[in-house]
């Protein structure tokens, strides 16, 4: 079934040896033949095969050419540059069912889920497209008599793009859709966890511009490790990195470009919190929840976390959220009606049982997920999301665990449920669940939640691409996707244009000549 799978998603064809390529550099895949890391799904454990790790030579080689297929993709006219936009969406839609399989097949998460994270690169693409004729500048007033004074965005350069396997497609596509019209070239280190995803979209994209002719070093992929991104981060050529994942990771990310004084767009961490009111629509907010908080097993960086919940309602609710979750299908994400699938590893799920642990040990009270499941015959990770009622914001809610464990904690009054959920490093998404016009204006203004995402009665994930997507404090300060994040991807050029003969200085300063 595999071997099938692989095929419709056009990657059969670069398997050498029972090994996957190391990267694929101008439409071509390379091996390293002295390394081969084993890839298997989460799904069951099952061998998927071997994966090399780029060298330092081919991710050299990968720059160099990304870089030299910059130089002139710079000068072709943006709305050309969409139309090569366009032609990917149009392969992709041609094998948007076997990409989805795939996504499913290696992350785990429900098919679903993964047919969502295909739309997102269509829509990214549409997105895209339009944006390709609308890349505007500014016409400023000038100070001086016959001068023009002008604002202009140029492309930026070589993008390193490095994702987290959690979404494997969508992220890459935020990047690489909008920094391609941009007029840049792309080099992408996907997560070592999700290779076959990466080389299934390279795979799609070379095709596209080989249609196109463009350059073929236009979209670069080196598979690897956090050698491999030091590497992008470090190399002078690359001018800006796009780093999704942990913010211990972003951190190291942002010192070693700050070595080289380098652009950085980070998308990190998230200990998302939701506050429920006394007024708010209780079924509304517990589907919200439910799906915030177990959808992709809690493995998105904009599950909900922490639950903060009015101590009037909170037995209402916390029954509801319950039965909900007890009631959960959870197993094999490929068959129908699953809604949870597994833990990308054997790993996440020895940190969720640390965590639920020290959760106990702070005086917590475990609703539910306290087992794990097995599914069949599976090697699987399966678990059963958590609840867990804390009677404070404890070090182990302070931190983001990556599995579905939601931390329930009770307030009385409105100004100490915006501090707890302000309370934590990271300030990605939040949500409030309230039918109190007063509410939602506090929640949303300047002294509400601190997030980069902050949400009225729906849940903390499931961002649309039309609006900016990020997080402040420990979640990077970064902005992708929607609105003007595009100008991420650009570099801005300030035009002063003399239509005279004469020559007047700002601020009226004469130099030179008596008064």
């Amino acid at each position: 079934m595999s071997e099938t799978l692989f095929q419709a998603c056009g990657i059969a064809r670069w398997r050498q040896q029972d090994c996957w390529p190391a990267a694929v550099l101008d439409g071509r895949a390379h091996y390293d033949a002295d390394v081969r890391h084993p890839l298997a799904t989460p799904i069951d454990g099952s061998a998927l095969g071997w994966l090399g790790h780029a060298t330092l030579s081919h991710t050299h080689l990968g720059i160099n050419s990304a870089h030299n297929a910059y130089l002139s993709w710079r000068l072709i006219p943006a709305p050309q540059r969409g139309q090569l936009i366009a032609c990917i969406a149009g392969k992709l839609r041609a094998r948007r069912a076997a990409l989805a399989t795939l996504i499913t097949l290696e992350s785990g998460k429900i098919l679903g889920e993964a047919e969502g994270e295909v739309q997102e690169w269509l829509d990214m693409c549409d997105f895209a497209v339009g944006l390709s004729r609308q890349l505007h500048g500014l016409t400023i007033a000038s100070e001086r008599a016959e001068h023009l004074l002008l604002e202009q965005w140029q492309p930026l350069g070589v993008v390193a793009v490095i994702t987290a396997f959690n979404f494997p497609v969508a992220v890459w596509a935020w990047n690489a859709m909008l920094a391609l019209v941009c007029g840049n070239a792309v080099i992408w280190k996907p997560s070592e966890q999700t290779p076959l995803c990466a080389l299934a979209v390279q795979a799609l994209v070379s095709e596209a511009l080989q249609e196109c002719q463009a350059p073929a070093g236009l979209c670069q992929l080196v598979n690897g490790d956090a050698a491999t991104g030091g590497q992008l981060v470090a190399d002078p050529r690359v001018a800006l990195i796009s780093a999704t994942g942990s913010c211990a990771m972003g951190l190291a990310v942002a010192q070693g470009a700050a070595r080289r004084l380098a652009r950085t767009l980070l998308e990190l961490g998230g200990n998302n919190a939701a506050i429920v009111t006394p007024s708010a629509d209780l079924a509304l907010a517990t589907r919200a929840i439910v799906f915030a908080a177990a959808g992709t097993c809690g493995q998105r960086c904009t599950t909900l976390r922490r639950l903060i919940v009015h101590e009037d309602i909170a037995p209402a609710l916390l029954a509801g959220l319950v039965n909900a979750y007890r009631s959960l299908p959870i197993g094999d994400p490929r068959q129908p009606g699953v809604l949870v699938g597994p833990l990308i590893s054997a790993s996440a799920r020895t940190r969720m049982q640390a965590a639920l642990a020290e959760a106990i040990r702070d005086g917590g009270e475990l609703l539910t997920g306290d087992e794990q499941l097995p599914v069949g015959a599976s090697n699987g990770a399966y678990v059963r999301p958590a609840i867990v009622v804390m009677p404070a914001q404890t070090a182990i809610v302070m931190r983001e665990t990556f599995a579905p464990i939601l931390y329930v904690l009770r307030y009385r009054d409105f100004s100490a449920a915006i501090a707890l959920n302000n309370a934590v490093s990271q300030g990605l998404s939040s949500a409030l669940f309230s039918n109190d016009l007063r509410e939602t204006g506090r929640f949303i203004g300047p002294a509400g939640s601190d997030c980069g995402l902050a949400n009225v009665n729906t849940g903390t994930s499931g961002a649309e691409i039309g609006g900016a997507f990020g997080g402040e404090k420990l979640t990077g300060g970064g902005r992708e996707s929607g609105s003007d994040a595009w100008k991420n991807y650009m570099r801005r050029a300030t035009n002063t244009i003399n239509a005279g003969t004469a020559l007047p200085l700002a601020q009226g300063l004469v130099f030179g000549e008596r008064p």
